[in-house]
């Protein structure tokens, strides 16, 4: 059994041999553990103090690309280097490196092939009173999108067994953490959680460098996975709210021409429930569409899966 403990790095010089350190020689049913850092177009030394340090793989970008893509070119070079399971942690050690063994401990088991670490996320000093509101709405949000019962779902601190990072995507270019959820929710790939510690804050947070901007961009990540997943529940949500009012002003219309007689005075209610009613079904053939675009996906994905699967079989037989 091969665990593979990948690290996203974007100018994280300072901080990456203290994650380093802590992370655990060994852990019991796995056979070797390895170290792989993305280089994500760091322009200070981390690259050298991986390499310092022992870090077995190094995949780097000649730019930076975002830490969407970073964590898909991990998940890609160890799914090739023959890992039976991807922990991704952060550089910066905010999460305890002697709970992989808490995180990768479903999967040994095979209960699940996904695991999220929850961070005890109202006991932890460093985040602020309105980060912590958001964290919760944010998970909640997910909860709801994906249909799973994940209670922290921006955490980054996650294992994946080497069936469940084979049919990973992500296509936003902000976060994976969001995305990847909604996708095993509707995939339903099993998928838990399990308790876990943090440490004290030892840089501020890149990705919170505003609270709105960061709800922002992550409330357009959980609308578009949602759409693309169950298209038609979202266009059919999209058709009701306009549809209901319509057909209300509808029926209100035709009370009243049914007990006047005349429909004067009222014309403009009919007008209104006409362009309602468009607009309803506008969205409700857009989500027909759109759900026959997502059988498409779902037929490439199950391809990629098929040729990833290949490839790293190709590889394996090659080295």
């Amino acid at each position: 059994m091969k665990l593979i403990i990948q690290i996203p790095c974007y100018n994280e010089a300072e901080t990456l041999q203290v994650a380093l350190d802590h992370l655990p020689r060994q852990i019991d049913g796995v056979d070797q553990i390895e170290v792989l850092i993305i280089n994500d177009g760091s322009t200070d030394d981390t690259v050298q103090v991986a390499r310092e340090w022992g870090v077995n793989h190094i995949v780097s970008f000649k730019q930076n690309k975002g830490l969407a893509k970073g964590f898909m070119a991990g998940i890609d070079a160890c799914l090739h280097l023959g890992a039976d399971i991807i922990v991704n942690t952060d550089a910066d050690d905010q999460y305890c490196g002697e709970d992989i063994a808490k995180l990768v401990e479903p999967i040994l088991k095979e209960k699940a092939d996904i695991v999220i670490g929850e961070r005890p996320i109202d006991e932890t000093e460093h985040f602020s009173r309105k980060k912590k509101m958001f964290q919760h709405l944010g998970s909640w949000v997910v909860r709801m999108a994906s249909n799973t019962d994940i209670p922290d779902a921006p955490s980054g601190f996650r294992a994946y067994s080497r069936e469940a990072a084979l049919r990973l995507n992500v296509v936003n270019e902000y976060t994976y953490t969001l995305e990847t959820i909604i996708q095993a929710g509707w995939n339903r790939t099993a998928m838990t959680s399990v308790p876990i510690r943090t440490n004290p804050d030892l840089r501020p947070s890149r990705l919170f460098k505003s609270m709105w901007k960061y709800m922002k961009r992550s409330s357009s990540v959980i609308v578009r996975s949602f759409a693309m997943y169950k298209p038609m529940r979202f266009f059919g949500i999209l058709s009701l709210i306009f549809g209901i009012p319509g057909l209300a002003l509808g029926f209100r219309f035709l009370w009243i021409f049914a007990s006047t007689g005349s429909g004067s005075g009222h014309v403009q209610s009919l007008i209104l429930c006409a362009l309602l009613l468009m607009i309803s079904v506008l969205f409700l053939i857009a989500g027909i569409q759109a759900d026959l675009i997502s059988d498409n996906r779902k037929l490439l994905e199950d391809v990629q899966y098929r040729v990833r699967k290949m490839e790293i079989e190709l590889s394996k037989e090659e080295d």
